[in-house]
C-alpha cells in the first residue's frame, strides 16, 4: 500500500518476546500435565475396577445366600433355584417380606437404593457433579441381594452398576479431583461392574459412551476402557471364562432370513416402546397410593409372589431362562408364558420402587418374544433358513436397544455374552430396526424417563465441540498497538483523530516492541489519571496472550482461568502481534459455524488490520494481511 509505504519509517517493529507470557500460558507443559493427570486417573480407574470385581463376586454370593435361606432354609453360597421351593401357596409372602425389608432400608438408610441403577447414576452425573453418597456402596448391593434373593425378578447387573458408580464417586470425593474426573471414576466403576458380571468389556465401554459419559475423548475413554478390561479379567478369575449365555452355533443367515430378522426387530421395537410406557404407568399408579412409599416394595413383592406361584421360573435372577430361550428347545407355550409372566412380575416390582435393575428382565422378555416370533416365521417361511436361536438372540438385543436406545451396546453385548460372531449382521439389522421404531415412538427411554420428569435433560447428540473446530486466527479482531512511553494525552489526541479506531482495548509495547500488556478504553479515558503520565502506567497486570493456531475452546478456557474477556493474539513464528480476541469474536465464530450446519470455515471471517502509534509521533501504519486458506494455515 502506498499509505503504508509512505509511513513505513514510523512503524514500531513488533518483535515481541513471548517467553514469559507463553510460560504463563504454558501450553506444552499443560498438555504434558494433562497426560500425567490422565495416567493418574487411569490408575484410579483400574483400582476401582479391581475392587468392584470382588464386590461383584460378593454380590452374587449374597444373592445365593439369601435365595438359599429364603427358599431352602440353608446357608450356602452355591446358586439356588427359587423355583424349586416347597412352600406352595405360602411362597407369595416371601418376596413381600423381601420388599418390606428393602422399603425399610430405603426409609432409614438411603432412598437412593430404590430404582433401576443406571438412571440414578445418570442423574448424579448430570445434576450433582457425579457425587453419590458413600453409603450406597454397601446399601445398594445388600438391598438388591435381599430383593433378588427373596424372589425379585431382577438381575445382578443393575445393582452392580449402581454400586460400581457409587464406589467410583466415593473415591472421587476422597481425593482432590475435578467434577469431570469424578464422572470418569463413576463411569469406570459402573462399567467395570457390568464387565465383571458378564465378561463383556467392549459392550461396557459402549455403555459408558451411550448412557453415562455422553462423550468420546481420550481423557475419558482410556480410564474407562482400562477399568472395563480389568473388570473382564476379574470375571474370568472369579466367575467363568466361557460365554455367560451359551447357545448353539449359529450359521450366517440368508437374505430372506435377514429380512425376517429385521422385521422381528421392528416388532420388538414396538414392544419395547409399549413396555417402557407400561412400566412408568405402573410407577405412576404407585405414586397415587394413599400409603407411604416405604410400603410400596412390599406390595410389589406380593405381586411377584403371586406371579411366582403360578410361574416359578419368573422368580429370582433367571439367567438360566435366557440360556434356555437361546437354546431354541423351549415350547411355544412356555416361551409365551415366560415373556408375559416375567414382564408382569418385573414391571410391578420395578414400579414399586424396590431395588432392582432392567437389563436381565429386558433380555428375558425380548429373547422369549423373539423366539416366539421366530417360531411363527418358520411356520410361514419354512425355506427361509430362520433359526429360533438367532431370532431369540435378536429379540433379546433388540429389546434392550429399543428400550434404552443404547444401540452399539446392545449389539456388542449379545455377541460377547454368547460368542456368536455370525450373528453380527442380523443383530445390526434387528437392533437398528428397533432403535428407529423407538426413536419415533418415544421421546424418552426406559433409562431417561424418570430423570426427564424431574427436569433433567439427557444429552442425545454426541458431536465434536464446535469451538474445537475454529481457530483463533479465523475470528480475531484488528488491534491498535501503542508504545508504552506515549503519554495518555498523546494517545487520547491521536484516538480523537482516528474515530474509526475507538476500541475497547489497546495493546501496549515498549521501545523494543516487547509486549507489555493491554489497557482498556474505560481506564484510558478515566478522569482520574494525570494525562502527562505514560500509558504503560495504566497496565494493571501482565496480559495473557494466545497463539493464532490455538482453538477457540483453548481461548475460552484461558479467558475463564485468567478472568479476562480479551486476549492479545501473537504469532509465535515471527512474534508479530496479529490482533485481539474477545468474547464477541468467539460468539461470532460460533454463530457462523452453527448457521453453516457445522461446516468448515475455509478462510478468515474478517480482514484484520493492525494500527500502531509511535511515541511522540502522529504517524500510523496500516497492515491488512491477506486472508489465508485453510490449506495454507
Amino acid at each position: 500500500m502506498d499509505h503504508s509505504a509512505k509511513h513505513s519509517h514510523n512503524r514500531i517493529p513488533i518483535s515481541v518476546s513471548l517467553d514469559e507470557t507463553m510460560s504463563l500460558n504454558d501450553m506444552n507443559q499443560a498438555q504434558a500435565g494433562n497426560k500425567k493427570r490422565l495416567a493418574v486417573m487411569s490408575g484410579f480407574a483400574v483400582a476401582v475396577a479391581v475392587c468392584i470385581s470382588f464386590i461383584a463376586k460378593g454380590l452374587v454370593y449374597l444373592i445365593n445366600i439369601f435365595t438359599n435361606l429364603a427358599f431352602h432354609h440353608q446357608w450356602s453360597v452355591e446358586p439356588g433355584n427359587p423355583g424349586s421351593h416347597h412352600y406352595g401357596l405360602f411362597v407369595i409372602i416371601i418376596p413381600a417380606i423381601g420388599g418390606l425389608i428393602v422399603g425399610l432400608m430405603a426409609l432409614y438408610g438411603s432412598k437412593a437404593i430404590r430404582g433401576h441403577g443406571i438412571p440414578e447414576a445418570m442423574e448424579q452425573i448430570l445434576t450433582n457433579n457425579s457425587k453419590i453418597r458413600p453409603s450406597i456402596t454397601y446399601l445398594k448391593p445388600l438391598s438388591s441381594a435381599i430383593s433378588i434373593g427373596t424372589g425379585g425378578p431382577f438381575g445382578a447387573e443393575g445393582p452392580i452398576i449402581a454400586t460400581g458408580g457409587a464406589l467410583g464417586s466415593t473415591i472421587g470425593q476422597l481425593f482432590r479431583i475435578s467434577a469431570y474426573e469424578r464422572k470418569i471414576l463413576l463411569t469406570a466403576g459402573a462399567t467395570a461392574g457390568m464387565s465383571a458380571i458378564f465378561g463383556s468389556p467392549v459392550a461396557a465401554i459402549f455403555l459408558a459412551i451411550e448412557l453415562l459419559l455422553f462423550e468420546f475423548s481420550p481423557r475419558s475413554i482410556i480410564p474407562v476402557a482400562l477399568a472395563c478390561i480389568t473388570g473382564a479379567a476379574g470375571h474370568h478369575l472369579l466367575f467363568e471364562s466361557g460365554p455367560v449365555f451359551p447357545s448353539p452355533v449359529l450359521e450366517a443367515p440368508s437374505n430372506m432370513a435377514l429380512i425376517t430378522y429385521s422385521m422381528i426387530g421392528v416388532l420388538i421395537g414396538l414392544l419395547a416402546a409399549g413396555v417402557t410406557k407400561l412400566v412408568y404407568l405402573i410407577e405412576d399408579a404407585f405414586e397415587k397410593l394413599p400409603i407411604h412409599w416405604a410400603w410400596w416394595p412390599a406390595i410389589g413383592g406380593l405381586a411377584v409372589g403371586i406371579v411366582g406361584y403360578f410361574a416359578p421360573y419368573t422368580l429370582g435372577v433367571g439367567y438360566e431362562n435366557i440360556t434356555h430361550v437361546l437354546s431354541g428347545q423351549m415350547t411355544l407355550q412356555l416361551i409365551v408364558s415366560l415373556a408375559v409372566m416375567k414382564f408382569i412380575s418385573w414391571a410391578i416390582a420395578l414400579g414399586s420402587g424396590t431395588s432392582g435393575g432392567t437389563l436381565a428382565p429386558l433380555l428375558t422378555i425380548g429373547g422369549a418374544t423373539g423366539a416366539a416370533l421366530g417360531i411363527g416365521a418358520m411356520a410361514i417361511f419354512p425355506q427361509a433358513g430362520i433359526s429360533v436361536s438367532m431370532a431369540a438372540l435378536i429379540g433379546m438385543s433388540a429389546m434392550f436397544a429399543g428400550a434404552s436406545r443404547a444401540l452399539l451396546t446392545s449389539i456388542i453385548f449379545a455377541i460377547e455374552t454368547t460368542g456368536q460372531e455370525n450373528a453380527l449382521l442380523p443383530l445390526l439389522a434387528g437392533c437398528i430396526a428397533a432403535y428407529i421404531v423407538s426413536y419415533f415412538l418415544m421421546e424418552h427411554t426406559i433409562m431417561t424417563e424418570k430423570i426427564a420428569r424431574r427436569g433433567v435433560k439427557t444429552p442425545d447428540i454426541y458431536q465434536p465441540d464446535v469451538l474445537e473446530k475454529i481457530m483463533v486466527e479465523q475470528v480475531l479482531s484488528d488491534a491498535t498497538v501503542i508504545n508504552g512511553n506515549t503519554t495518555i494525552n498523546e494517545v487520547r489526541s491521536w484516538l480523537a483523530q482516528q474515530k474509526d479506531q475507538q476500541r475497547n482495548y489497546y495493546i501496549v509495547v515498549n521501545n523494543e516492541g516487547i509486549f507489555k500488556g493491554i489497557v482498556s478504553a474505560s481506564n484510558l479515558f478515566s478522569m482520574h489519571h494525570e494525562i502527562s503520565q505514560p500509558i504503560e502506567t495504566l497496565i494493571k497486570r501482565k496480559a495473557t496472550v494466545i497463539s493464532p493456531r490455538n482453538t477457540l475452546k483453548t481461548a475460552v478456557q484461558l479467558m475463564a482461568s485468567e478472568n479476562v474477556d480479551v486476549l492479545p493474539v501473537v504469532d509465535r513464528t515471527n512474534n508479530n502481534v496479529l490482533g485481539v480476541l474477545s468474547y464477541s469474536d468467539i460468539l461470532s465464530g460460533y454463530r457462523q459455524m452453527a448457521e453453516e450446519g457445522q461446516g468448515t470455515i475455509t478462510i478468515s471471517l474478517k480482514r484484520r488490520t493492525l494500527k500502531m502509534l509511535v511515541h511522540g509521533k502522529k504517524g500510523m501504519a496500516v497492515l491488512k494481511p491477506t486472508p489465508k486458506k485453510e490449506a495454507d494455515v
